[in-house]
C-alpha cells in the first residue's frame, strides 16, 4: 500500500505511549494486575533495536496506524516455545488495506534474520488470515478463559 512504511519503534519514540494504548486497550484484560503506565513501561521495554524483542508500526506520513512485535514469550503457559509474533493490530479504520500482512512479513523477516527456523503466535479468532500467510496450526487450547489456536510459522533461512 503506498504511503504506509513498516518502521522499527525506538524505546524513545514519540509514539510509544499511543501504540501501547493500543496493545492495552486490546489486550490489557489477558494481564491483570497491570496498569495503562505499567504496561507502557513493559511496552517501552519492548522496543528492541533488533532481534528479540522488537517492535514494528506501520505508519502513515507521521501517524501510527499498526503494530507487531517480535517477543520472547507471548504465553505464560506454554514457556518451551519461542519467539513468538504478537500484538498485531491495526487501526479498524485502516483495516482491509493489507498493512496487517506487511507487519506481520516484516515480524517474519526480523525472525529469520535473528536465526529462528520458525515461531508462534496465538489467536483467538484470526486463524484464516494466518493461515493465508503459511501459518500452519499447531495447538488448541483454553488460555485465560478464551479458546484459542497457537499457530507455527517456519521459516527459510
Amino acid at each position: 500500500m503506498r504511503g504506509i512504511t513498516i518502521v522499527r519503534l525506538s524505546p524513545d519514540s514519540p509514539h510509544v505511549a499511543t501504540v501501547a494504548s493500543w496493545t492495552f486497550a486490546e489486550w490489557g484484560h489477558l494481564n491483570p494486575g497491570h496498569t495503562a503506565e505499567t504496561w507502557r513501561e513493559a511496552f517501552r521495554r519492548e522496543c528492541g533495536e533488533g532481534g528479540v524483542p522488537s517492535v514494528f508500526v506501520a505508519m502513515q506520513c507521521d501517524q501510527p496506524v499498526g503494530t507487531a512485535a517480535l517477543m520472547a514469550e507471548d504465553m505464560a503457559s506454554r514457556g518451551e516455545l519461542t519467539p513468538w509474533l504478537a500484538s498485531v493490530f491495526v487501526l479498524p479504520e485502516w483495516r482491509g488495506r493489507g498493512i496487517a500482512a506487511r507487519l506481520i512479513r516484516r515480524v517474519e523477516e526480523e525472525a529469520a534474520d535473528s536465526g529462528f527456523d520458525q515461531f508462534y503466535l496465538y489467536t483467538p479468532d484470526q486463524q484464516g488470515l494466518y493461515r493465508r500467510l503459511g501459518w500452519q496450526d499447531h495447538e488448541e487450547l483454553s488460555y485465560r478463559g478464551e479458546e484459542v489456536s497457537i499457530m507455527l510459522r517456519r521459516l527459510e533461512a
